[in-house]
């Protein structure tokens, strides 16, 4: 009889605890514990975006005259994180210049009814449009903001001159004449009564092709990274096809060769 009862008992505690060891594992409603795969990571903070285009232009004063000119430039660096470094700037340059004779001197008549000016001597006027392909460099200098960088442009290609006549009004002809029409006259200061204007002879340009090549130290004095403010110095050699002449008493010439000074301003993008 004792065990039969000691038997009943050992079942009824068998039994009470596998029910409490299932109501452990059992996990309860509204439990709120984190699955691994549920975590959120923060949101990454975007930096500035890299620049990657220029385009810029200024005026250059040439010891053989002016011109004005656009630079468009890209970017070229494998790590565009710091492309604002500017180490390598592709350029595609565009270029509009007068010739001048270093000894062009403005004179005065006082012939006919007023005043008027000319350049005694001169026979023509030489204009050049220039396309030209280069790079630009970062050879010293820091990229930071506020600092002054240096940098070593090269750029070359295709030149076109126009030449145009220089016409003069004289008291011995009551039309404008060229040098090659009377050469005696046109060298008169006596009969000299001015310059026959700008639009006078524009119908007689010539165009002569050529090729050009520019070095110059390119110096970025922009505080703002999108900004371009610039001084470039260096020097420019052209040759053209068929020998200019510009003065009466000189030489006709295929080459030209200047040292320039050039202010700069633009935007980066």
């Amino acid at each position: 009889m004792r065990s039969t009862i000691g038997g009943i008992l050992l079942i009824l505690v068998c039994f009470f605890a596998t029910g409490n060891a299932g109501a452990q594992v059992m996990p309860k409603p509204g439990d709120s514990t984190k699955k691994v795969h549920d975590y959120t990571p923060p949101p990454k903070i975007k930096g500035p975006k890299p620049i990657r285009h220029e385009m810029s232009g200024g005026f250059r004063l040439n010891t053989d005259g002016w011109g004005i000119y656009t630079d468009i430039g890209k970017v070229k660096t494998k790590d565009m994180r710091h492309s604002d470094m500017f180490h390598n700037v592709r350029l595609i340059q565009i270029e509009f210049d007068e010739k001048k004779d270093p000894r062009e001197i403005k004179s005065y008549s006082t012939q006919g009814s007023g005043t008027s000016t000319y350049i005694f001597g001169k026979i023509n006027n030489f204009y050049t449009l220039k396309l030209g392909w280069g790079l630009r460099k970062l050879i010293a200098g820091k990229p930071d903001p506020g600092s002054v960088s240096i940098h070593w442009a090269n750029s070359g290609g295709l030149a076109l001159g126009l030449l145009k006549p220089y016409y003069l009004n004289t008291v011995s002809d009551p039309g404008a004449i060229k040098y090659k029409d009377n050469e005696v006259d046109f060298l008169n200061q006596g009969a000299i009564e001015g310059s026959a204007g700008f639009m006078k002879g524009i119908n007689e340009i010539t165009f002569i092709p050529g090729l050009h090549f520019k070095s110059a130290l390119h110096f970025d004095f922009s505080t703002n990274r999108k900004n371009v403010i610039g001084v470039e110095a260096g020097f420019d050699a052209e040759y053209y096809s068929t020998a200019v002449q510009l003065m009466a008493n000189e030489s006709a010439t295929n080459y030209f060769f200047n040292l320039f000074v050039a202010a700069q301003f633009g935007r980066r993008w």
